[in-house]
């Protein structure tokens, strides 16, 4: 169900309560772009205390900085209490806040933009930041002087790139100016795993490209990454030309994998590290190296590869992407033959990939346990073989495959 019922039941009980409250942010941006979110945040005079009091189901997820999570029928919708923020040091955080009027609130905001308030009782628009102009205009403009709003919180020089790259919007040419200057200081400010967000937010919408190739432009890149500094502008965009074939959809680690091209395998381990990405980040990561390697091979490499690897590689959750992948590097008139062909194999086969993806293999533990194989390591190499065997053969009677067994060298070794 639409969350925006229960923002408006939480706004028009802290309003009965005696508060102003207002919708927030990106959600009064995309409502006057006819965007539809239901991402909705909630602006209010009342204190942590009293949204609290008022609301039976809070989480306070941050509490010192006056927000609060009201939980409303399984909507979760951040209220913060309007306040003015003094004192950064860390290029991150204020080191105290105050209550403050709507006005003053607007003030402390990043973009114009994202600085307006909404009134879904009397469905009034309330800018004190010229934001809608900036809306009809199609600018991203930062609130005051964009020196003050980057020393504040410096990942906001990430963040106006995302919006410029989201909307097709240029950035306002004293902000760009800003960037530009303090580019060099989002690090070590900014956490890693802020600027990995922010990354995954980017590349949620289209032309994440784009927004890659804007970031090199304004130094931010080479910022995060020491090893693109000598790079042009132009030899990034030609290492991210293949984007515009991707699937959509695709994880932003894959994308950003670009600009790493002929990179070992334990280098791309350091760069996980370095981002500070999951496992199944990583473990994707470590799979589209090991599929480039087999996928990348001369062709009569690739033609001498045994069924069973194929089978394997067909198998792996992530190989569809990976072929996806492959494609987007190929010219255009060579992609359809190319996952067709993919397409043919996987068909041929389908049912060795099934018992692979299930974990039902034809030949058990237990069939050569019966056979007086021990378990150990030739009871595995024989399990491996016998794999590769039903594959391979295309064999799914288990004892026509011990009969071949018996006569490998694998079942003599002992």
């Amino acid at each position: 169900m639409p969350a925006r019922p229960f923002a408006i039941n939480v706004v028009k009980r802290l309003v009965e309560a005696g508060h102003t409250a207002y919708f927030a942010g990106g959600w009064v941006r995309d409502y006057l772009m006819q965007h539809p979110s239901d991402d909705i945040d909630i602006a209010t005079s009342a204190s942590v205390e009293e949204v609290q009091t008022l609301f039976p189901k809070t989480i306070p997820v941050g509490v010192s900085f006056g927000i609060v999570i009201v939980v409303e029928e399984g909507h979760h919708f951040e209220v913060a209490t309007f306040r003015k923020e003094r004192g950064y040091v860390d290029g991150r955080r204020p080191t105290s806040i105050e209550p403050a009027s709507p006005v003053e609130d607007a003030q402390r905001r990043d973009f114009t933009i994202n600085g307006m308030f909404w009134d879904p009782i009397q469905e009034k628009l309330y800018d004190y930041v010229d934001g809608e102009k900036d809306l009809r205009r199609g600018i991203v403009r930062a609130i005051g002087n964009p020196h003050e709003r980057f020393a504040e919180d410096r990942l906001r020089m990430m963040r106006a790139v995302r919006y410029s790259t989201r909307f097709n919007f240029p950035i306002e040419a004293a902000t760009l100016q800003a960037i530009q200057l303090h580019a060099a200081n989002l690090l070590p400010a900014v956490a890693m795993e802020r600027v990995w967000q922010e990354f995954k937010k980017m590349s949620q919408f289209a032309h994440f490209d784009r927004g890659l190739i804007t970031l090199h432009h304004l130094h931010l890149l080479p910022t995060i990454f020491p090893s693109l500094k000598a790079l042009s502008t132009e030899e990034i965009t030609t290492r991210l030309r293949p984007l515009a074939a991707y699937p959509k959809g695709a994880p932003t680690i894959a994308e950003l994998l670009e600009l790493f091209p002929g990179t070992s395998l334990d280098d791309l381990i350091g760069l996980c590290d370095y981002l500070k990405l999951s496992r199944e980040e990583r473990d994707l990561v470590v799979f589209l190296h090991r599929a480039k390697q087999m996928l990348w091979m001369p062709q009569g490499w690739r033609d001498n590869l045994e069924k069973i690897e194929w089978a394997q590689f067909y198998a792996e959750p992530h190989s569809q992407l990976a072929l996806a992948i492959f494609a987007a590097h190929l010219p255009l008139e060579k992609r359809t033959d190319f996952l067709d062909e993919h397409q043919n194999r996987r068909t041929r086969l389908a049912q060795g990939i099934a018992r692979l993806q299930a974990k039902t293999p034809v030949v058990r533990a237990e069939h050569l346990l019966k056979e007086g194989i021990p378990p150990g390591k030739q009871l595995g190499a024989l399990l491996k073989e016998a794999e590769r065997l039903s594959v391979n053969e295309d064999l799914d009677d288990p004892q026509a495959i011990i009969l071949i067994l018996k006569k490998s060298p694998i079942w003599h070794s002992r």
